[in-house]
C-alpha cells in the first residue's frame, strides 16, 4: 500500500468525499430495517398515524441512501481513475529512466503487462476499495449490533453463520491467491507469444510455421484458461456455500420465532428486521471475502508494479550542462561481462581514436564488436577499466552532453510510428525541412523521401512496415547524422544497402561530416577499407589495429577474413 499512499494524497479531497458518502449510505442501509420494524409494530397495533409518519421517514431514508450511493460511486471512480492514470504515467517515466540492462532484465513484454493489466487490476481494487472497504466493516458491525438488539436470543445462530462463512472464505482465498499469481505470469506468456509472432510474421510466413505458431499460442492460452477455470470453480463453490449457510440461519430463526410467537408476539415484527440484518451481515462477509480475493490479485499486481518502481537505475549520470565534448575516444584496459554471464565479452581492450578520424571494427560473430560500441554510447558501463570520450570518463559526463556527442545507428533500424519528420525531430527537435534534407542527402534517403506525396510529413506505420529494409536503414542514418554529432557509430547500419548506395553514404559522410569521428562496425571489409584505423577483435580481445594495408601484412585473422571475402566476391562474379 505504500506505493499507493502518495497517489491517495494527491486526491485526498475526492477520498474524503468517497468515505463520507459511504458512511451516509451505510446509515441509510442499517436504519431502514429498524424503521420497518416500527412500521410493522404500528400495523399490528392498527396505528395509522405512526405507519404514515414512519413510511415518510423510510422514503426519505431511501432517497438519502441513493444520493450517498451515487456520490460515492462518482468520487470512488475519480480516485481510482486518477490513481491509475498517475501510477501508469510514473511507471512509464521510471522505465525510461532505467538503464538498458535494467529494461532487459524485466523484458519488454513483461513491462507492457505491468503497465497495462497490472495497473488495471490496481484500478479495480481502488474503485472497489472506496466503495466497499469503509462500507463493509461499518455495515457488518452495525448490522451485528442491531441484530443482537432486535433478537438477542439468536446470538448463537449469528455466531455460527459467521464462523462457517469465514472458514469457507479463508480456505478459498488461500487457494485462489496462488492461482492469481499464476494468472499474471500466464498473461505475460500469452503476450510474449503473440508479440513475437506478430513482430516476426514474415519469418512465420516464409517458413510456413503458421500451424506451429498456432499450437504454441494455444498452449499458452490453454494454460491461462486452466488457471482461470480453477478460480472460477472456487467462485462457483463460494456463493452457494454462503447462501446455504445464511438460509439455514434464517430458517432456524424463523422456526424458533414460530415456536415462541404465542408467548412473544413482538417477535412477529422483529423477525423481518432480524432477517434483514442477518442478510446484511451475510453480504458484508461475502463482499469482504470477494474483496479479499480480488485484493490478493491486485496486491500481486501492486507488488509487481512496486518491483519496477523500486528498481534503482543501475546507471546514473552526473549533473551538468548539455554541451557536447570533443570526439576523441580512449579505451584503457576495458573488461566487460554481461549480467548473468560467467565469461567476459571484452577483455583488457585498449586503443585511442583521434577526433575526426574513422575507425573500422571487424571480427567474427560474438567477438564483441557491438559491445564495444555500446560502451562508447554508455548503454553499459565497463566492469573494469575506463572509457573516455573527449578525454573524460563517460561515467563523469552528463547524460545530455553524452547524447549530444554520440549518435548510435543500429543494424536493426527502429523507427517509431508517426511521420518521418517526427522521427528526425526526436534527435533535433527544432529541425527545419532544409536541415532534414541535408541529413537525408548524406544518408541517400532523399531519393525516395522526395518521391513521397507528403515528403517529410509522410507517415511511418507501426514497425515502419511501409518502408523496405534499405529505406529503414537510410532513415535511421538520417536520424543519426541530423544533429551533426561529434561521434557517429554505425553498427552494421548499411548491411541492407546495395554496394552503390553504401559507397555514396560513405562518400557523403567523408565529405559533409569531416570533423565527426566515425566508428563503423562491418561484416564486409570493403565497408571499412579506407578507414584511418581498423580494429580486429577476436574473442573479446584486440588482435590487431592499423590500416588496411598494415593489417594485411601483420594480422593473420584480418588476412583470413579478407581472403575469404575476396574469394567469395570472385566466385559470385
Amino acid at each position: 500500500m505504500k506505493v499507493l499512499m502518495p497517489y491517495f494524497h494527491r486526491y485526498r479531497r475526492d477520498v474524503w468525499w468517497a468515505m463520507l458518502s459511504v458512511i451516509v449510505l451505510v446509515f441509510a442501509t442499517l436504519w431502514q430495517p429498524r424503521l420497518l420494524q416500527t412500521v410493522m409494530e404500528a400495523i399490528i397495533k392498527n396505528d395509522q398515524q405512526t405507519v404514515f409518519q414512519q413510511g415518510l421517514f423510510l422514503l426519505g431514508l431511501a432517497v438519502l441512501g441513493i444520493i450517498g450511493g451515487v456520490v460515492n460511486t462518482i468520487y470512488s471512480a475519480r480516485v481510482a481513475l486518477g490513481v491509475a492514470t498517475d501510477l501508469r504515467a510514473d511507471l512509464y517515466a521510471h522505465v525510461q529512466s532505467l538503464a538498458y540492462a535494467d529494461v532487459e532484465k524485466f523484458s519488454a513484454s513483461n513491462l507492457v503487462v505491468r503497465m497495462t493489466n497490472d495497473i488495471n487490476q490496481v484500478q479495480q481494487i481502488v474503485m472497489a476499495g472506496f466503495q466497499q472497504i469503509t462500507r463493509i466493516p461499518l455495515l457488518f458491525i452495525g448490522a451485528l449490533i442491531l441484530a443482537l438488539v432486535t433478537m438477542p436470543q439468536q446470538w448463537w445462530g449469528i455466531l455460527l453463520m459467521m464462523i462457517v462463512i469465514v472458514l469457507v472464505a479463508g480456505l478459498a482465498v488461500q487457494r485462489m491467491t496462488k492461482y492469481f499469481a499464476q494468472t499474471q505470469q500466464d498473461i505475460e506468456n500469452v503476450n510474449t507469444v503473440a508479440r513475437e509472432n506478430l513482430m516476426g510474421i514474415r519469418v512465420v510466413k516464409s517458413f510456413v510455421q503458421e500451424t506451429s505458431e498456432i499450437h504454441k499460442f494455444s498452449q499458452a492460452s490453454d494454460e491461462l484458461t486452466n488457471v482461470t477455470a480453477k478460480i472460477g470453480y472456487w467462485f462457483a463453490i463460494l456463493m452457494p456455500a454462503f447462501f446455504l449457510t445464511a438460509n439455514l440461519a434464517v430458517g432456524t430463526a424463523v422456526y424458533i420465532v414460530g415456536q415462541n410467537i404465542t408467548t412473544h408476539p413482538t417477535y412477529l415484527a422483529a423477525i423481518t428486521s432480524f432477517i434483514s440484518y442477518l442478510m446484511q451481515i451475510l453480504f458484508a462477509v461475502i463482499n469482504g471475502g470477494f474483496l479479499m480475493t480480488f485484493a490478493s490479485r491486485a496486491f500481486i499486481s501492486l507488488g509487481r508494479i512496486g518491483e519496477v518502481l523500486e528498481t534503482a537505475p543501475s546507471m546514473t549520470y552526473v549533473a551538468g550542462d548539455d554541451q557536447p565534448v570533443a570526439g576523441d575516444v580512449q579505451f584503457e584496459h576495458v573488461t566487460f561481462t554481461y549480467p548473468g554471464d560467467d565469461q567476459p565479452t571484452l577483455k583488457d581492450v585498449s586503443f585511442t581514436l583521434k577526433a575526426g578520424t574513422m575507425l573500422g571494427i571487424v571480427g567474427a560473430t560474438g567477438s564483441g564488436k557491438t559491445t564495444l560500441a555500446q560502451l562508447i554510447a554508455r548503454l553499459y558501463d565497463p566492469g573494469s577499466g575506463v572509457v573516455k570520450v573527449g578525454g573524460v570518463d563517460v561515467r563523469q559526463l552528463p547524460e545530455k552532453a553524452l547524447r549530444a556527442t554520440v549518435a548510435y545507428v543500429l543494424q536493426r533500424s527502429t523507427l517509431f510510428s508517426g511521420t518521418i519528420a517526427g522521427n528526425l525531430r526526436q534527435v533535433q527537435p527544432d529541425a527545419q525541412t532544409s536541415h532534414m534534407q541535408w541529413a537525408a542527402n548524406i544518408a541517400q534517403a532523399s531519393e525516395f523521401i522526395e518521391r513521397l506525396p507528403q515528403t517529410y510529413d509522410a507517415p511511418v506505420e507501426e514497425r515502419s512496415q511501409n518502408f523496405s529494409g534499405g529505406q529503414q536503414q537510410r532513415l535511421a542514418i538520417t536520424r543519426g547524422v541530423i544533429a551533426n554529432p561529434k561521434i557517429l557509430i554505425l553498427d552494421d547500419a548499411t548491411s541492407a544497402l546495395d554496394a552503390r548506395s553504401e559507397k555514396l553514404v560513405q562518400e557523403a559522410l567523408n565529405r559533409d561530416l569531416k570533423t565527426t569521428t566515425t566508428v563503423v562496425i562491418a561484416e564486409k571489409i570493403s565497408s571499412i577499407i579506407n578507414a584511418d584505423q581498423i580494429l580486429v577483435l577476436e574473442d573479446g580481445q584486440v588482435s590487431g589495429i592499423g590500416t588496411h594495408q598494415a593489417l594485411l601484412k601483420t594480422n593473420a585473422i584480418y588476412q583470413t577474413i579478407y581472403q575469404t571475402q575476396k574469394a567469395r566476391e570472385e566466385g559470385l562474379s
